[in-house]
């Protein structure tokens, strides 16, 4: 391997009491482990992303666009509210445009019963328009089971770490050979 691929995690929720923090904190050290990449995590929490988009980008907006530039491939940390993601992150998406172009991207999301997926579905479309290549496998975590599950078993079980795994698996796969491509030929699309 050439050298390890640059990961932006977003974690999507800015809402008090919320999981996504935990969900993201257990992703990171998933990531960690699996080996091949460094991460840069992004809390929208943490940003002052304005809730209307100015004509000119703020500091916050500004510095978000600069980490997204920076970053070979992201992994999305979502919940899925009322069978979609939130304001929050399609907010923080507006804040770049051509930053995201031919790389990778991921999902893990979380919600109940669907699991997040309506919401991965709908970032689908969203990040096809930005010209990325969003990745087949992602880790869906049903909050019902969480919150029934063995303590014992961590935070997600057995199942979605396998999930996370092959998320990454992918996700490294794309943002090696879309590094390479953009190296011998610059996307113009």
């Amino acid at each position: 391997m050439d050298e390890e691929l640059r990961v932006a995690v977003l974690v999507a929720s800015t809402r008090e009491g919320r999981v996504g923090g935990e969900i993201g904190r257990w992703f990171v050290e998933r990531a960690a482990g699996h080996g091949g990449v460094v991460l840069d995590v992004l809390d929208l929490a943490t940003f002052a992303i304005p809730a209307r988009l100015p004509a000119e980008p703020t500091a916050g907006m500004a510095g978000f666009a600069k980490r997204i530039a920076v970053a070979e491939a992201y992994v999305v940390v979502t919940p899925e509210y009322n069978r979609s993601f939130p304001a929050s992150l399609k907010q923080a998406i507006d804040c770049a445009y051509e930053e995201w172009r031919a790389k990778p991207v991921g999902f893990v999301s979380y919600g109940y019963r669907a699991a997040g997926r309506y919401a991965v579905e709908h970032l689908r479309d969203v990040f096809t328009e930005l010209h990325t290549a969003t990745v087949r496998d992602s880790v869906c975590l049903d909050l019902l089971e969480h919150e029934c599950g063995d303590p014992g078993a961590g935070p997600h079980g057995e199942s979605a770490g396998h999930a996370a795994s092959a998320l990454l698996d992918e996700l490294i796969w794309w943002g090696l050979a879309l590094r390479e491509g953009r190296r011998a030929r610059p996307y113009r699309g």
